[in-house]
């Protein structure tokens, strides 16, 4: 009798405590039934996805993975920045190619007299022409070509000049003239350039040579590139009359000063185009056209 009472109240026990470990052994994931009044604690589910995205349900996003990029002024392809100042570079540029269209000389490169023939390589120039059995070539860079005009920039900053009365830009370049006889297995080279004294003559004075050699040596026949290997004749201390009978074998190949003269319009007219060419395509790169 007493262990039947001892059962019974063990099952009433059992059955009063099971709503409460069931609820025990619900999942966190799995919402119970609670009043709107009861506060609640939830593990944090939130995908990123919602934290940064347009589909949060309520107004408010919160900006735990978001930052703050400069958006483009305008919006093109080519996922670059483009700014205020960009455009304001891009009109710029649109003016100064139309000014320094308006003031080119040549539209296209000027002839070389002497039956020279040219090739142009991007900035690179090179002149050839054949001699009785001698072939000669002159090559010149266009590249920093133009010599600086301190002085004058201190002159048109103390007086304005109309435009013009302005000095013209000329290039000159320094180049480099190849004597190749025929079958032969060395060339003769002379390293020349332009002094800035002898640049222009006043009159009355007497002409001189407007260019001058600098370094004279003999390369291999076919090689591109200057070999430090190989002697080289620096002008500095030269005997004078060696150095005018060096002058005179250029001249009788063509190389005085008329050639020189064509060579320096012929090398502006390059150095203006290849100007103009970088404008445009500096445009274009900031414009992105």
């Amino acid at each position: 009798m007493l262990k039947s009472l001892v059962r019974a109240v063990g099952a009433a026990v059992r059955l009063s405590s099971a709503p409460s470990a069931a609820a025990r052994a619900l999942p966190l994931s799995c919402p119970t039934n609670r009043s709107p009044g009861s506060v609640a604690s939830r593990p944090f589910t939130r995908s990123l996805w919602m934290l940064n995205s347009n589909g949060a349900p309520s107004g408010y996003r919160p900006k735990l993975f978001s930052s703050k990029v400069l958006s483009p002024s305008v919006s093109c392809g080519c996922g670059g920045l483009h700014t205020e100042g960009d455009k304001a570079f891009g009109n710029f540029l649109s003016d100064e190619i139309k000014e320094e269209k308006k003031i080119q000389k040549n539209k296209t490169l000027p002839k070389m007299s002497g039956g020279w023939e040219l090739e142009m390589n991007g900035t690179e120039a090179k002149l050839t022409r054949h001699l009785s059995g001698e072939k000669v070539t002159v090559t010149f860079n266009v590249n920093n070509s133009i010599p600086p005009s301190f002085e004058e920039e201190e002159e048109a900053q103390q007086q304005q000049k109309p435009a013009e009365e302005e000095p013209e830009i000329v290039s000159t370049p320094n180049f480099v003239v190849e004597v190749t006889k025929q079958n032969g297995k060395h060339t003769l080279v002379f390293d020349c350039h332009f002094p800035e004294d002898e640049m222009s003559h006043g009159e009355g004075e007497e002409e001189s040579d407007i260019f001058a050699i600098r370094e004279v040596s003999f390369q291999p026949e076919g090689d591109s590139e200057w070999k430090e290997t190989s002697y080289t004749l620096n002008t500095d201390s030269l005997d004078w009359a060696l150095y005018d009978h060096l002058m005179d074998f250029l001249a009788d190949r063509g190389i005085d000063n008329t050639f020189t003269d064509e060579l320096m319009e012929l090398s502006t007219a390059i150095e203006h185009q290849e100007y103009i060419k970088f404008l445009e395509d500096l445009q274009s790169f900031v414009k992105c056209n």
